[in-house]
């Protein structure tokens, strides 16, 4: 992925964007995905409630390993369809130095559906 820098944006345009946390309650192989990838079922508390995502994370997470796990994500972007799959959620992650994605984590448990602030 490019590390430039792009352009700046406003805070408001940043308020827009809905990040929250929540809990992987499934997760599956998504072998029929271009690239390898796991469908997850993460739930998010009361308000929004349970969201899939198709997530590209082979290289460093199991599906098996995933339960359980609090994740970040996008809450409010259009789904997107993913092959056969509704993607309702970006799960958000960075790349390591081999191109793997690294999820984004809190480092202490927080409620489902937290707003990042």
């Amino acid at each position: 992925m490019p590390d430039t820098v792009t352009p700046t944006v406003g805070f408001e345009d940043f308020l827009k964007v809905d990040i929250r946390v929540g809990t992987v309650i499934e997760a599956a192989p998504y072998p029929e995905a271009r690239k390898p990838a796991i469908k997850l079922v993460v739930d998010f508390g009361g308000e929004i409630g349970q969201k899939k995502s198709s997530a590209q994370i082979t290289d460093h997470y199991t599906p098996e390993a995933l339960i359980g796990q609090q994740v970040i994500a996008v809450v409010n972007f259009a789904p997107r369809q993913i092959g056969k799959f509704m993607s309702e959620v970006l799960v958000l992650g960075l790349h390591d130095t081999n191109g793997g994605v690294v999820l984004l984590r809190p480092d202490t448990p927080v409620p489902n559906g937290e707003r990042m602030s």
